[in-house]
């Protein structure tokens, strides 16, 4: 039931959201989690950059970057007593997504909760989901974690802001 729960975080504060859905997950199941940080050049590289200057200056600060997210996972997941590890993965030819439900097999987790923008229309369109990319392929359930949509894109709805959470049919 959820004891290996695997935890993709980027520093967003949408990751951040999905992290402490996935502590209140291992809190309630007495789980571990697995703190996954991707490498991701494209964040980055413009494609105009000579070899040397990647090697020697981007790829230290994406690693740089990867070390200091993973700390401040690590400490979140740590302070609600829950048991983590974390890990960086270089994987610069593949997508996100392919990366996740690979790592999600390899360990193999019970589980994967993701921060989503939870973007639609034109939105997801042109910028894409890894989220829904790993829903569609991951052999495990998937919790996606987005923020609240304002009550005042809601009409009739007057509430609280709140996080949403959305699970894949793996869990039926």
């Amino acid at each position: 039931m959820y004891q290996r729960i695997l935890a993709p975080i980027d520093g967003s504060p949408t990751s951040d959201l999905g992290l402490e859905e996935a502590i209140a997950l291992a809190r309630l199941t007495g789980g571990s989690i697995r703190l996954v940080h991707i490498l991701d050049e494209l964040v980055f590289v413009t494609g105009f950059e000579p070899g040397a200057t990647y090697t020697n200056i981007v790829l230290p600060r994406l690693r740089q970057r990867s070390e200091r997210i993973l700390a401040a996972g690590r400490e979140r997941v740590a302070a609600a007593a829950v048991a983590v590890e974390t890990m960086t993965i270089e994987s610069f030819a593949r997508r996100p997504s392919d990366v996740i439900v690979e790592q999600a097999a390899l360990w193999p987790a019970d589980v994967i909760v993701i921060g989503t923008h939870g973007r639609r229309g034109v939105d997801r369109m042109v910028l894409g989901s890894d989220a829904e990319q790993v829903v569609r392929m991951a052999a495990v359930p998937v919790l996606l974690v987005r923020p609240a949509e304002p009550a005042a894109r809601r009409p009739g709805v007057v509430a609280p802001e709140a996080v949403t959470a959305s699970v894949s049919p793996a869990t039926v």
